[in-house]
């Protein structure tokens, strides 16, 4: 691909990565578009290696990879497009917050001016001026995740690559990351994020990619990774004034696999392999009967239960 799109896309083409005979990642093909993107997999399914990857941090045993259309190969100019937040802390001895920030902002070749108003940007946008002076080490695990955001976004990158970015911080830390998240994919940034805190991945992602053992087993939103897990029952909770009743008419019509009543016995926790039928039923009963219903919602149309569906038991370890 080239042209302009291909300036706007991060691409992956064939690409494989083994450490040794260990398997990193393998026969990846992948276009990612601006906006927010999550990674979800266990531990060693090949997001770490992914991120790498885009970074330019180690290279494709085979395959090409394109970010914006430069080639990760060419890091003076991929290092100016790409910010990197890693996982794992790994700060030089003795620097406050202000100077981790400032000096490599002055490593980039900017001005002691330019320097010190996007340091003094960036730690405003994490909450963290007021400890600008305090040395990185004496800082909480919170304040350390909040700088390292803030040293890897603030030379205003296009791409922004975020490994577990929400560990450590507390709800309202979190919560405020978050939406940081969103506002940078809406400004047409490539967000790219790593997560075990699959509810919040829901609500942040644009586009999601699966990983397991190495390998991308689905990709695109979320709503319609869903919809391609054809032969997997898909979970609907109605809530009426007789679910009961309901339930028993929906059996006759064969169109349950299961069904059980909320907790709240307002609740009616549906699973048929047929939704769009479903659907037309229920219309046709609610008509028929006159029966009150309050909503009608997917109960699984999520990362956690879209990645059990596809990957089985394993799903459960993220």
């Amino acid at each position: 691909m080239s042209g302009p799109l291909s300036n706007s896309l991060i691409t992956f083409a064939n690409v494989s990565r083994f450490y040794g005979e260990v398997l990193g990642v393998n026969k990846v093909n992948l276009t990612i578009p601006p906006g927010v993107t999550s990674l979800v997999g266990p531990n060693g399914s090949g997001k770490t290696t992914l991120m790498n990857l885009m970074t330019g941090l180690i290279r494709p045993s085979r395959g090409e990879i394109s970010v914006l259309g430069m080639s990760t190969e060419d890091p003076e100019h991929l290092c100016r497009a790409v910010g990197y937040c890693a996982q794992f802390d790994n700060y030089p001895k003795g620097l406050t917050g202000y100077q981790f920030i400032y000096s490599y902002l002055r490593v980039f070749g900017m001005s002691h001016e330019e320097s010190d108003r996007r340091t003094m940007t960036a730690l405003e946008t994490v909450g963290l001026v007021d400890a600008r002076n305090r040395q990185v080490a004496a800082y909480s695990k919170g304040m350390r995740q909040r700088v390292k955001l803030a040293q890897a976004t603030a030379h205003e990158p296009q791409v922004v690559i975020l490994d577990e970015p929400l560990n450590g911080l507390d709800p309202l830390a979190r919560a405020e990351a978050i939406a940081l998240f969103e506002q940078w994919g809406r400004k047409g940034r490539h967000v790219i994020v790593s997560s075990h805190i699959l509810h919040e991945v829901d609500r942040i992602s644009d586009q999601v990619i699966l990983l397991s053992q190495g390998y991308v087993v689905a990709e695109g939103q979320i709503q319609s990774v869903r919809g391609e897990v054809k032969d997997q029952p898909m979970q609907i909770l109605v809530r009426c004034d007789h679910p009961s009743q309901l339930a028993a008419r929906l059996f006759t019509e064969n169109h349950l696999v299961e069904a059980k009543l909320h907790t709240d016995g307002h609740g009616l926790l549906l699973r048929t392999t047929d939704a769009d039928g479903f659907y037309l039923l229920l219309n046709r009963i609610v008509i028929e009967s006159g029966l009150v219903v309050e909503s009608v919602a997917p109960a699984d149309d999520d990362v956690n239960s879209v990645y059990q569906y596809l990957i089985g038991g394993e799903g459960s370890t993220i």
